[in-house]
């Protein structure tokens, strides 16, 4: 786990309100979020699922009779 220097910053109330963390290690944060972003949007394509369930009836149809046996 990567390991990071911070401070706590707390109200009067001891509530805890703010992190200090130095600039060095906030770009390391940003570069690892971004990284993540990135492989999130490559592992996810809709496409993949196109073809993949075929319909018995027009979606339209069902959703009016379904709604309708809610009468």
């Amino acid at each position: 786990m990567l390991y990071i220097n911070k401070k706590i910053v707390t109200d009067e109330t001891m509530h805890p309100v703010a992190v200090l963390i130095d600039y060095q290690d906030w770009q390391r944060i940003e570069q690892i979020l971004q990284a993540y972003q990135e492989q999130q949007k490559e592992e996810f394509n809709i496409n993949k699922y196109a073809g993949v369930i075929t319909l018995s009836q027009e979606p339209l149809e069902y959703q009016q009779q379904i709604r309708d046996e809610w009468k």
